[in-house]
């Protein structure tokens, strides 16, 4: 994850990054310059040869990093591609909120090669009154206008990512990105923790088990039978697939469900070598490494106590989750959401009932999809 910009044209309600615990970004340069760009193609480029990879991802990231135009992102993903041996493929997106993508700008990105995916919270402009400029002004109309201008080039659109507001109408939102049209959509779970728990939830504390309400299960569920019982070809979402997949023996590749080791690391604009964003909401320095591209290779990232915690599957989950039936399953739930102060990570995520009611909501789909096709098949 390559960041651009460390600023931001929004200020969305729930950021967890301009209004979470950590504000480390104010100290960081507004933008990355070209050295820092070329020393990072560099590192990647070595960690291709040492590894012998054959492909590799960049996600080209802010704050907003379309902010100071697409030269930026063309110019970091051209350093990349220009750095890395010639067998390496290379798959770059930006993640735009759309306010800054013109049709000029599409047809840059699209010419280099470089998808685009945006950052919505539904398909119409009630589904987005949280996100807003500075001044309080809706991004929606702007927001709208470059979903549009990406269904229209269905090569470049990388999709949608959706953050969950459990007050929304689910099958209202669901269906309203469904008419962007829309290659994938991923719809996350608020950044939250034990210490800081997501807004409409009550979790108790860590390790007490009592029932508790399923704001987000019980939505995340209602979108999943919409997009179960869909007769054209439905969009990807990326959570529902993992899920099912986890469920019939696949491994996992996202991070939200999952025992699958954490396959992404951040370059800031000043060249630091960091965990992934979301890790800040947590507490103030959670993502930092002390590394940096100009005197470090990434299998010294490998090698940081806090990446490598996350490279132990089961052996990182806590008890409860061990014994839990569908552990292997929820995987403990996103690192992030498993934190309480003074005793870290080593607990089950903050929507641990939210995740138990979706994967069991899942599993009795498949589960009944499967009875009836067995019926009918014989």
């Amino acid at each position: 994850m390559l960041k651009l910009h460390s600023r931001c044209n929004l200020d969305c309600a729930y950021c967890y990054l301009y209004r979470g615990q950590d504000h480390g970004w104010r100290d960081r340069p507004p933008r990355t310059d070209p050295r820092t760009m070329h020393r990072t193609a560099a590192r990647v480029a070595e960690h291709v040869r040492t590894h012998g990879l054959d492909h590799i991802r960049i996600e080209l990231h802010g704050g907003e990093p379309l902010l100071a135009g697409p030269a930026p992102v063309l110019a970091y993903a051209r350093a990349v591609r220009e750095a890395v041996p010639a067998h390496c493929a290379v798959t770059a997106t930006v993640q735009t909120n759309g306010t800054r993508l013109t049709d000029a700008v599409l047809d840059r990105l699209a010419r280099a090669g470089v998808r685009v995916g945006l950052s919505l919270d539904g398909g119409r402009a009630a589904h987005n009154a949280r996100r807003v400029d500075h001044a309080g002004r809706p991004a929606w109309s702007a927001a709208r206008a470059a979903a549009l201008r990406l269904a229209a080039r269905p090569a470049t659109y990388a999709g949608v990512l959706c953050t969950i507001d459990p007050d929304t109408d689910p099958l209202d939102v669901y269906r309203s990105l469904r008419v962007l049209d829309p290659p994938g959509v991923d719809f996350l779970l608020p950044h939250a923790n034990w210490a800081h728990p997501p807004p409409g939830s009550s979790p108790g504390s860590p390790g007490r088990h009592r029932p508790r309400p399923t704001p987000y299960g019980d939505w995340l569920a209602a979108v999943f039978d919409a997009w179960w019982d869909e007769r054209r070809p439905p969009t990807r979402v990326r959570l529902f697939q993992e899920i099912a997949a986890l469920l019939l023996g696949a491994p996992s590749s996202a991070e939200a469900v999952g025992l699958s080791p954490m396959a992404a690391v951040v370059i800031e604009t000043d060249g630091a070598i960091e965990q992934v964003d979301s890790l800040r909401s947590a507490y103030p320095g959670a993502a930092e490494t002390g590394l940096d591209v100009f005197r470090h290779t990434f299998d010294a990232a490998l090698r940081h106590p806090g990446i490598a915690a996350r490279q132990l599957g089961e052996r990182a989950l806590a008890k409860e989750c061990l014994d839990c039936p569908v552990g292997k399953v929820c995987g403990g739930g996103n690192y992030v959401h498993r934190y309480a102060p003074g005793t870290g990570f080593h607990h089950p995520s903050v929507y641990c009932a939210d995740l138990e009611r979706l994967i069991r909501h899942i599993a009795h789909r498949l589960e009944h999809t499967a009875r009836t096709t067995g019926r009918s098949g014989s």
